[in-house]
C-alpha cells in the first residue's frame, strides 16, 4: 500500500512540475514584480483608467501564481502525511484525500493554461439577439439571458447589463448586452459565440405546436485602455431617447439612453440602463470599439487564410449547440460532442461542462 502511494505522489509531483512549465510560473512571477514596482511608485492612480488596468493584470497574475503555490503546499501535504503513515496508518486516509484535491487543482491549472489570447484573461461583452422564430425567438432570448447571468454568479463574476430591449407584446426580449466582469470571462465564453437552437412545444402556441427556433450570442472582449481603436467621432451618430427598460433612478424620465450608428459600416450600438446619459454613451463607446475592433481581426484572419490557401467557414451565424425540450430532453454542442439530458441544470446556469469541453475540443484540433 505505500509503494502504491508513493507512487502516485511521484506521479503527482510530475504534474505539478509540468504545471510550472506550461503556466511559465517564472516569468509571471517576474512580470508581477515588475507590476507591483509601478503601481507603488508615486503618482501611480494619478491616471486612474492605466492604474486599473494595471493592477487587474497584477491581480490576475497573482491568483494564478497563488494557485499554483496552493498546489505546491498540497504536494508538500501529502508528502508529510505519506511520512507519518509509516508510524500511524491513520494518515493513510489523509494521503489520500490530499491527493485527490490535489489533482482536481492541477485539473483546473490545465484549463487555466488553455486561455493564452491576449483578451482571455478579462472582462467581456455578450449579446443575445433573437432569430428566426417570433415571439417564441423573444422568449428562447430571455431564457439565454437568464441561463448566462445564473452561470456568471456561480462562477463569481459580476454583472452589467448595459441595454435590454423588452419584447414584442411583452414576451421575452428583443435583445440584451451584457458587461461581464471576472477572471477569464472572456477566454471562457468564447464557447458561446454562435448561434443556439432550441426545440420545444412553444408556450406561445395555443394550439401546443412543436417550434424550432434560434437565437445569436455575440462574446467580445472588453477592450483595455492601451488597444487604440480607429474610430472617428464624426462618423458616429449621436441619438437620445427614452429608455424602454425596467425603470429605476431616472431611467423612463429623461431621454438617458444612447443610440450609437457607426455610418461607415452600419453598427448599432444601443445602451440604457445606466443612470445617465454621460454613463451611456460610454458604454455605448466601448461596445462599438470592441465591434469595429474585431470587425479589423477578422480582416486580418481571412487575409491570413487567403494566403494560406485556407478554406475560410464563418462560425457567425452557425449553428452551435442545440437544446431539445421535446419529443426529448438533450442539450449537446455539435462541436465538442458534449451532452446532458438534465436541460433543466443547464438553463439554470450549468454550463461549465459545454464551456470547458469547447475549449478542450478547440486545444485538442490545434495540436492535430
Amino acid at each position: 500500500m505505500a509503494d502504491k502511494e508513493l507512487k502516485d505522489i511521484e506521479q503527482i509531483a510530475q504534474r505539478v512540475a509540468d504545471a510550472h512549465a506550461f503556466l511559465h510560473i517564472d516569468d509571471k512571477t517576474a512580470q508581477l514584480v515588475a507590476l507591483d514596482a509601478q503601481i507603488a511608485a508615486p503618482g501611480f492612480w494619478d491616471d486612474a483608467a492605466h492604474a486599473q488596468s494595471v493592477s487587474k493584470e497584477a491581480s490576475a497574475l497573482r491568483d494564478v501564481i497563488n494557485d499554483y503555490r496552493a498546489a505546491q503546499g498540497l504536494l508538500d501535504d501529502a508528502r508529510a502525511a505519506h511520512e507519518l503513515a509509516g508510524e500511524d496508518p491513520a494518515f493513510a486516509e489523509e494521503v489520500q484525500s490530499t491527493l485527490e484535491a490535489l489533482d482536481a487543482k492541477l485539473d483546473q491549472l490545465e484549463i487555466t493554461s488553455w486561455f493564452s489570447g491576449r483578451f482571455d484573461a478579462g472582462d467581456c461583452i455578450l449579446t443575445v439577439s433573437p432569430g428566426q422564430g417570433g415571439l417564441e425567438a423573444q422568449d428562447w432570448t430571455d431564457m439565454l439571458y437568464n441561463m448566462y447571468t445564473r452561470y456568471a454568479d456561480l462562477k463569481g463574476w459580476k454583472v452589467r447589463v448595459l441595454d435590454l430591449v423588452p419584447g414584442a407584446e411583452a414576451v421575452g426580449l428583443n435583445k440584451v448586452t451584457l458587461q461581464i466582469e471576472g477572471r477569464l470571462a472572456y477566454g471562457m465564453l468564447r464557447s458561446e459565440n454562435g448561434v443556439h437552437r432550441l426545440v420545444r412545444i412553444s408556450p406561445t402556441d395555443v394550439k401546443q405546436r412543436r417550434h424550432t427556433t434560434f437565437a445569436a450570442v455575440e462574446v467580445l472582449p472588453v477592450l483595455p485602455d492601451d488597444i487604440e481603436v480607429n474610430l472617428d467621432m464624426n462618423d458616429v451618430r449621436v441619438d437620445v431617447y427614452r429608455s424602454s427598460g425596467p425603470g429605476g433612478q431616472c431611467v423612463n424620465t429623461t431621454d438617458s439612453a444612447v443610440r450609437l450608428t457607426h455610418l461607415p459600416t452600419g453598427i448599432v450600438v444601443t445602451c440604457q440602463n445606466e443612470k445617465s446619459q454621460l454613463q451611456n454613451k460610454e458604454a455605448a463607446l466601448r461596445v462599438l470599439k470592441a465591434k469595429l475592433y474585431e470587425i479589423e481581426e477578422q480582416k486580418r484572419r481571412d487575409q491570413i487564410d487567403e494566403l494560406r490557401g485556407d478554406r475560410m467557414e464563418n462560425s457567425f451565424g452557425s449553428q452551435i449547440r442545440n437544446y431539445v425540450l421535446f419529443p426529448y430532453q438533450l442539450v449537446k454542442d455539435v462541436r465538442s460532442g458534449v451532452e446532458t439530458g438534465n436541460v433543466d441544470a443547464v438553463l439554470g446556469g450549468d454550463i461549465d461542462e459545454f464551456v470547458v469541453g469547447y475549449h478542450k475540443w478547440r486545444v485538442s484540433t490545434q495540436e492535430e
